[in-house]
């Protein structure tokens, strides 16, 4: 199996973000959307960017925003990467395609419940994120609010991990990654380097299971 996928989300400072790349992230988010206490400008996300290996991926979260708006802004900051968080559509992902970013689309468990077969085969393709009920809120994902199993494809697990729940999640639902922002915060909006080492190492060294 190969190793989890690991996004450290939110991220605002060079330290944090060397931390987040140095722990062995494969992603790192930065948030465009209005509102969060973690929402930086383009340009300082900019900044930030060009201290983050090739290999890793940059993350732009955007929530219903004009999707012209969400490519310029992409595009200014230098990510690789567009995570859509609201109640965006498939053409708005194949814009973001069009205009050579990769994606990835945010659900909470309710709204991802809801979706019938033909819509969530028409989402199959996308690479998709599940949040908890209240997305941004540090809730802890609820394993058994998501009916009939995760995804097909590539999903993240998110809403309300850290360094101590997300181990025993991961084990309960499989997902292809981890996404966390609140969880490895000193407080809210400030991230803090130790914890998301802290959250990196204990995603990805799942307990072993006792033998019988």
């Amino acid at each position: 199996m190969s190793a989890l996928y690991v996004k450290i989300c939110g991220l605002q400072t060079a330290e944090t973000v060397d931390a987040a790349v140095q722990a062995g992230a494969d992603a790192i988010g930065f948030i465009f959307a209005p509102g969060s206490p973690r929402t930086i400008s383009a340009e300082t996300a900019s900044e930030l960017v060009r201290q983050v290996p090739q290999d890793v991926e940059t993350v732009g979260v955007f929530r219903n925003q004009d999707i012209d708006e969400v490519i310029d802004m992409a595009r200014t900051a230098g990510v690789t990467t567009v995570q859509l968080h609201g109640d965006e559509s498939l053409a708005d992902m194949q814009a973001l395609h069009g205009a050579g970013f990769r994606t990835l689309r945010a659900f909470s468990v309710d709204a991802y419940n809801a979706l019938d077969d033909g819509q969530r085969l028409s989402w199959a393709a996308e690479r998709i994120l599940l949040d908890a009920v209240e997305p941004g809120a540090g809730i802890a994902f609820d394993a058994s609010s998501l009916e009939n199993g995760g995804p097909q494809g590539f999903w993240l697990l998110a809403g309300g991990l850290n360094p101590a729940n997300v181990a025993s999640l991961v084990h309960a639902l499989s997902p292809t990654g981890v996404d966390v922002s609140s969880g490895v915060e000193s407080r809210r909006g400030v991230k803090d380097s130790q914890l998301i080492r802290d959250f990196i190492h204990a995603a990805r060294h799942q307990p072993s299971l006792p033998a019988g």
